[in-house]
């Protein structure tokens, strides 16, 4: 079995009929794929590298009851194909190519009774269609054919949505500044190749057959133009009634134009030259984490719980977030204060603390509870500590769960 059966086990039937489905917007529900060569450019490739790269570090997260076998799989191996990180990459490079990226469900078994994971795919043609008030989504591919699957099953994430009412719109805005990329490449190219052209004009001062005219220019280039002329002098005699030099000043972008058509690239793609190299600041990732990842990472979390959840289950608790540690990239001096407060405060776990700085987590009791600066207490301890029973009077301090022992001198905080 293929990747088009496993993933599409219905068949769409030569015989159905399907009608469009009529959206608000008065136009027709069909996504194409715009071939405008947004990822066969270098800088836009790389603004789009960029992107998934960063993305493909989101962890997903199941939580509400029963959700340890969604969980695990999402962690992993969201399908048969891909492991967590290919996944993600993968959906952000569509996502930001295309505007649209579609997501299938991938079941265990031909009666799609159970969820096995999700999959990111590559339409060259989509378009909501209606069959018997159920409304789907019929994809067109390439090579493989066409499937439909219900639009309820179906995961769309879209930006630059405007017109339509399921799909973002294509890149074909970008195409006056990709053409600019362009002419900006090819005349560095025609520029190298003009240098390389002819560099001299010598009139004969007598008439040669065509043969004897290359030969003598053969003899002349050899005889002046070869790297071992070292004097760097010309010499020719009578039969040359003139020899000049040819100045070519090929029209290559300056940097202030270089600059503009690169701006022009980052100012659509929400790109800086910081974190396209990887010499961002925490406040410059900051930024960027705001502005481009955390939206997507929200909307990949809406799209991926209600493909997997009926609003009932949803109601219960059960959802599917992407999220991630953005204390790992402070520097090493930021990190070591903000976790160093937020443990102090309660607010963080030992595990957490050491996630980090990308340390192994211990998985042990201690490590999951919270601690206030006391010196050191766990939260939970600190009545029985002070001589307070649970109830909220004065009694005897327990021993039990004492927290992590402090600083603090023998008959400070109402000890002996």
């Amino acid at each position: 079995m293929g990747l088009f059966e496993k993933l599409f086990p219905r068949k769409v039937s030569e015989a159905a009929v399907y009608t469009y489905f009529r959206t608000l917007g008065g136009y027709t529900p069909v996504y194409t794929s715009f071939d405008g060569g947004v990822y066969e450019m270098a800088l836009t490739r790389a603004c789009i590298h960029t992107f998934a790269t960063h993305v493909s570090k989101l962890r997903p997260v199941v939580s509400g009851p029963g959700s340890t076998r969604l969980d695990r799989v999402l962690a992993y191996r969201p399908n048969p194909w891909m492991d967590t990180k290919k996944y993600l990459y993968r959906l952000a490079t569509i996502y930001k190519t295309e505007n649209t990226a579609f997501i299938v469900p991938v079941y265990s078994d031909e009666l799609m009774l159970r969820l096995e994971g999700f999959y990111p795919v590559l339409p060259s043609e989509a378009a909501i269609v209606e069959r018997a008030g159920v409304p789907y989504v019929r994809f067109r591919f390439p090579n493989a054919g066409t499937a439909a699957v219900e639009l309820d099953r179906t995961g769309i994430l879209s930006q630059m949505q405007y017109r339509d009412d399921f799909f973002g719109e294509d890149n074909r805005a970008l195409r006056p500044t990709l053409e600019l990329v362009n002419a900006q490449n090819q005349s560095i190219i025609n520029g190298v190749k003009t240098s390389a052209s002819v560099r001299f004009l010598a009139k004969l001062a007598q008439t040669l057959k065509p043969d004897a005219i290359n030969a003598e220019r053969e003899r002349l280039v050899k005889d002046n133009l070869d790297p071992s002329n070292a004097g760097g002098v010309m010499m020719f005699d009578a039969k040359y009634a003139d020899v000049k030099e040819i100045t070519t000043k090929p029209y290559i972008v300056d940097d202030k134009q270089s600059a503009m058509i690169r701006e022009s690239v980052f100012d659509y793609f929400g790109m800086n030259d910081a974190v396209l190299q990887g010499k961002y600041t925490p406040d410059e990732w900051a930024a960027y984490y705001e502005s481009q990842i955390e939206p997507f990472a929200i909307e990949a979390s809406l799209v991926h719980t209600n493909m997997a959840y009926t609003p009932a289950e949803v109601s219960r608790g059960k959802q599917i977030d992407f999220t991630v540690n953005r204390l790992q990239h402070m520097t090493m001096v930021d990190k070591l204060n903000t976790v160093t407060q937020l443990f102090d405060r309660g607010m963080m776990t030992i595990d957490e603390g050491r996630e980090v700085f990308q340390m192994p987590a211990l998985g042990t009791p201690e490590a999951q509870k919270y601690y206030i600066r006391r010196e050191y207490a766990e939260v939970n301890a600190l009545n029985r500590q002070d001589g307070v029973t649970d109830e909220g009077s004065e009694g005897v301090a327990s021993d039990s769960d004492p927290g992590v022992p402090g600083n603090a001198p023998i008959g400070a905080g109402g000890g002996q």
